[in-house]
């Protein structure tokens, strides 16, 4: 599988740094930035249970979290940030080029703050032989789509990126030298993934209390279902660039035909692969009868997926406020407008957040990665402040 197919307890008192890959020499030469926020740090595992193999016991399903508490907490509610395909938690705790991650921006601001690593990733452990084969992006995939996406013009908003650190994001640049190292094994198949992930965030919540949802790419999934199995557990979902769009994924390949569908459906029940509490219900993915819209929204963008008419209700996900959040220079700008329509057609109110009619210019899929990281997560925190009580 490519990218370009794919188309997602110990307890210290410390002062958060950068905790991404970066070297000391690279950190020293970081642009100057806000005093840390003193917070108290710990760590700990939800779910997982005891598995055999042959003879032999292992542990599988357990997924880490990172907990960051600041020095004073003004927010009722926590962030639960999740990151997506071949990334860690990494991706919030700092950036390739030196500076503070999200996770200090919500600690500024008075947020309890809980980092994952996936189940079957990273931290979290991998088991092959619970979790079957696992997947790795190349130098090119991550090029192509996430940071370099200017130098290929696979798809028409590639070429407003401006916000990678350090020039174009490809081998060769310290930034993306630093990003690719921090790439890790995926679990291959999505179904599994989600399957996986899902009961342990609910695990997470369960332990910690209602929480809000901050998902990216890949987990986007994760946030629809846990909040479709736990809505009482879910205060708000602030879905950056979410996997979709709904039903089929994505080839971008340039060009006046830019883009293709996937032979098959890749989320067979629209925002996710795994079943959702459908009014009317449903028993078969079939029955939410895909209709492809004639002609896009706007220029430059794709034909949405939607559901059949009348579109069947999430009724379990009603209520809950929902942004999906999405950046001027990514592949996602091309799409993510199709998981707000299917969202409001199923009756779910959201907010779509375009990065750049907040003022915030030139960003690819990696926001929290890029120059301007910070006044990204502005923007997430000013739509929770005014929309998440």
């Amino acid at each position: 599988m490519t990218l370009r197919s794919f188309i997602g307890a110990m307890v210290t008192v410390a002062t958060l740094i950068p905790l991404s890959v970066v070297g000391a020499a690279q950190q020293a030469a970081a642009p100057a930035q806000a005093k840390p926020t003193p917070t108290v740090q710990t760590y700990f595992f939800v779910g997982g249970k005891y598995v055999k193999d042959g003879e032999r016991q292992f542990m599988a399903g357990q997924m880490y979290v990172q907990q960051f508490s600041p020095a004073k907490v003004t927010h009722r509610w926590p962030v639960v940030m999740i990151h997506g395909t071949a990334q860690t938690g990494n991706n919030f705790l700092g950036t390739p080029d030196g500076r503070q991650g999200w996770t200090n921006d919500f600690l500024a601001k008075g947020f309890n703050v809980y980092i994952v690593d996936q189940v079957g990733r990273a931290r979290s452990g991998s088991a092959p032989e619970s979790y079957g084969p696992y997947m790795r992006f190349s130098v090119r995939d991550l090029e192509e789509i996430f940071t370099g996406q200017e130098n290929f013009k696979l798809f028409p908003q590639a070429s407003l990126h401006t916000q990678w650190p350090g020039g174009p994001g490809v081998a060769g640049n310290p930034s993306f030298d630093q990003f690719y190292a921090s790439q890790v094994e995926s679990i291959a198949n999505g179904v599994k993934t989600e399957e996986l992930n899902d009961p342990a965030i609910v695990a997470l919540l369960e332990k910690i209390g209602p929480a809000i949802l901050l998902t990216h790419s890949q987990s986007g999934v994760f946030g629809w279902k846990v909040a479709d199995m736990r809505p009482d557990l879910v205060k708000g979902i602030v879905a950056v660039e979410p996997n979709g769009p709904p039903f089929y994924d994505l080839t971008f390949r340039g060009g006046a035909d830019w883009y293709k569908d996937s032979e098959k459906p890749a989320r067979a029940w629209g925002i996710t692969r795994i079943p959702l509490s459908f009014d009317p219900p449903a028993s078969e993915p079939s029955q939410l009868g895909m209709v492809r819209e004639a002609v896009p929204d706007i220029p430059n963008h794709v034909r949405c997926w939607l559901q059949g008419s009348p579109a069947r209700q999430l009724p379990r996900l009603k209520g809950i406020p929902i942004a999906i959040v999405t950046s001027e220079a990514s592949f996602r700008a091309t799409l993510d407008h199709c998981t707000s329509k299917f969202l409001t057609q199923a009756g779910v109110k959201n907010t779509h957040i375009r990065l750049e009619n907040e003022n915030v210019h030139g960003n690819g899929h990696m926001m929290m990665l890029e120059k301007n990281s910070s006044q990204v997560a502005q923007v997430l925190i000013r739509w929770i402040d005014g929309n998440v009580k």
